[in-house]
């Protein structure tokens, strides 16, 4: 199944999430025990993010550094294989362009491509803990356009080796990020829109949506981007609050702002407990306005936790 294809024909709302793979150590146990109880929701695809390498440097012998990658979660490809293979259910790997050069990238695709995996959520990545600003690798893609065309190549049985023949085109539905907030680093919501179709225009054939907490800011931005000419499906990413910290930690670390209604019952809550119900009730009441003004999809965020996404569910579909 193509992500694409059914975000287009689709007459109903459909269902989907996103989930983390295992910290490093943990088995494939803890992905199900993610998936299990919303499988009943009959989801139309499960994203799997990708998380880059993270290097430390320890001194060694005569004041020399030795660089050592540490790899805290297991690979997206893998457990996309293995999601698939146990529930029949289209798998939707997040490709990066932070960590890989060209030729990775190519050579992760190829590994999808024979698993049977076609749809691929392009991202540019985020900076690692010790860069202040994106850096890509040597060899790889500064921008998410630029991965988007290096697919959409593949697509058409371009491979970067030049001497292969009659080369097997693939066939990945492309996703892209979009920013109802617009992304933190971009000027102004219209350059962030402009680039938005940049992507588009080279190939990518549906948007899922940052996090927020506005539905107007969504449906703000489905009109800028229509207003801009990018008519592909838009899907909207619904994350909900399931703690104190997260009051604070979700504005700073995704930039985006919590309705002042949202904050002040958030206000009244003793404990965490409180706040997830609150967080609950605001995803269940977001989900319904979505569904009753016809969005596709609604794309939920669990960071591996389901118990909300299963409740939130099971008053919306």
């Amino acid at each position: 199944m193509q992500v694409n294809k059914v975000l287009k024909e689709t007459k109903e709302t459909l269902f989907s999430f996103e989930l983390l793979p295992p910290l490093k150590g943990k088995s494939i146990q803890s992905i199900y025990d993610g998936i299990d109880p919303l499988v009943e929701f009959n989801p139309a695809f499960i994203n799997v993010t990708y998380h880059r390498e993270e290097f430390i440097y320890k001194k060694r012998e005569k004041g020399y550094l030795e660089k050592i990658a540490i790899k805290k979660r297991p690979g997206t490809v893998g457990i996309c294989a293995a999601i698939k293979n146990r529930y029949d259910i289209d798998t939707v790997p997040h490709l990066i362009c932070g960590g890989f050069n060209k030729e990775e990238t190519e050579n992760a695709l190829i590994d999808l491509h024979f698993l049977g995996i076609n749809n691929v959520l392009a991202l540019r990545g985020d900076p690692i803990k010790t860069e202040t600003q994106f850096v890509p690798e040597e060899g790889g893609h500064q921008y998410a356009v630029d991965l988007v065309k290096q697919i959409v190549e593949l697509n058409n049985g371009i491979y970067m080796d030049e001497n292969i023949q009659n080369a097997t085109p693939t066939n990945f539905s492309i996703g892209v990020a979009g920013y109802p907030e617009k992304h933190f680093e971009s000027p102004n919501m219209q350059a962030d829109i402009k680039r938005l179709k940049q992507k588009i225009d080279a190939g990518a054939g549906y948007i899922v949506t940052q996090l927020f907490f506005d539905n107007q800011k969504y449906f703000d931005f489905v009109k800028a981007c229509r207003d801009a000419g990018i008519d592909v499906p838009i899907v909207p990413g619904i994350k909900p609050i399931e703690s104190l910290r997260h009051i604070t930690f979700l504005p700073k670390f995704f930039n985006i702002d919590l309705p002042e209604a949202l904050t002040n019952e958030l206000d009244k809550c003793d404990s965490n407990q409180d706040a997830k119900q609150v967080g609950m009730e605001w995803a269940i009441a977001q989900s319904k306005e979505l569904k009753e003004n016809g969005v596709p999809c609604i794309h939920y965020y669990t960071m591996g936790r389901s118990s909300s996404v299963k409740q939130i569910a099971s008053q919306v579909f």
